[in-house]
């Protein structure tokens, strides 16, 4: 009985060994189902059994070689599955793996080439906080508490304290700005602003703006007419045409809209300018001198201009977008559209 005793120790060493790793396997290989191993050595010795126990022991015998080559195969298979697929050898008959690189939101390309246009001629990014308190969204800018103005834009306010705000532009910088800088200034203010109104197919509840600002001595407006005009002629092309309508902002005066010809149908009428010829592409003026007494500028020697534009009107003239709410709801079908397409006039 000594012989089916060793068979029965072999049995619950080899399934009892560890097998979690390549070094373990070769050691179990060499251990016991290898040429040279344990259950090797007991198929040598199984002729010195006597014969009326060699049908019996010679059974239990191939059933520990079968059990432990068994949970060899297993772990050697479960290992090479948790391989990373650089170490396992390649099938070059398989077709290759495709992979979407991906590329840029439309809004966000949109931006940049906005960006890269002011500052090929001086002007360099500014940012701010989108969370802000009243004084810099409204009263350095020229709305008091009871100003009309106000309800030209409504305002998420936090409900812990009402001083406090999601800004409704991104003016605020240029406020900043002035405050912690002197002249000359030339700064653009990219970033998400907030409003609260009703989502629809052309306004959303938070949208992306381009402000820039200009001040220094002897700004005039035709240095704001000559700007705008460059950046326009930039984005759009050479053959788009602009015009200047004298508008309304607290923090501007002179104040004025700038409008493009429609890029859809050349200025000849349709749906998209309301068969005018021309779309509104951004609001623009002179920095009114109340805002420079207001951070501590001396509006007898300095003067500037002051515009702003929104990223998501600016992309549906480029690339003719009827909805504004698809750029935010991440449907993949819609931005890969933009992948090869070039934001340049």
């Amino acid at each position: 009985m000594e012989f089916e005793a060793r068979i029965q120790a072999l049995l619950a060493q080899a399934q009892a060994a560890p097998l979690a790793t390549q070094a373990e396997l070769e050691d179990y290989k060499r251990r016991f189902t290898g040429k040279k191993g344990a259950i090797a050595e007991l198929f040598a010795t199984l002729k010195e059994v006597p014969a009326d126990q060699k049908a019996a022991l010679g059974q239990a015998l191939n059933h520990l070689k079968t059990q432990a080559e068994a949970r060899y195969a297993e772990a050697e298979a479960l290992l090479k599955a948790q391989q990373p697929l650089a170490d396992q050898p390649a099938d070059l008959t398989l077709p290759g793996t495709l992979r979407h690189t991906g590329g840029r939101h439309p809004l966000r390309r949109v931006e940049r080439q906005i960006v890269g246009i002011f500052q090929r001629i001086g002007f360099s990014v500014a940012d701010g906080p989108e969370v802000e308190d009243d004084w810099h969204n409204f009263g350095a800018l020229n709305f008091p508490p009871e100003h009309p103005a106000r309800d030209m834009q409504d305002t998420f306010f936090v409900t812990e304290d009402k001083s406090w705000l999601l800004r409704t532009h991104t003016s605020t910088v240029q406020i900043r700005a002035m405050e912690a800088q002197q002249p000359p200034l030339r700064l653009l203010m990219p970033g998400r602003v907030y409003r609260n109104e009703a989502i629809s197919a052309r306004a959303h509840c938070f949208f992306h703006q381009i402000e820039g600002l200009v001040v220094d001595e002897g700004i005039s407006f035709a240095d704001m007419k000559q700007t705008l005009t460059y950046f326009v002629t930039q984005l759009f092309g050479p053959g788009v045409q602009t015009r200047l309508r004298p508008s309304y902002f607290p923090f501007t005066e002179i104040s004025a809209e700038m409008d493009v010809s429609c890029r859809v149908c050349g200025g000849a009428g349709c749906t998209v300018c309301k068969h005018s010829g021309w779309v509104e592409i951004l609001g623009c003026g002179m920095v009114d001198p109340q805002v420079l007494r207001n951070v501590g500028l001396d509006p007898e020697r300095y003067s500037g201009f002051a515009f702003g534009m929104g990223v998501e009107r600016c992309a549906q003239l480029l690339y003719r977008v009827p909805d504004l709410r698809l750029y935010s709801q991440n449907d993949l079908r819609f931005l890969q559209q933009f992948d090869q397409l070039s934001v340049s006039g």
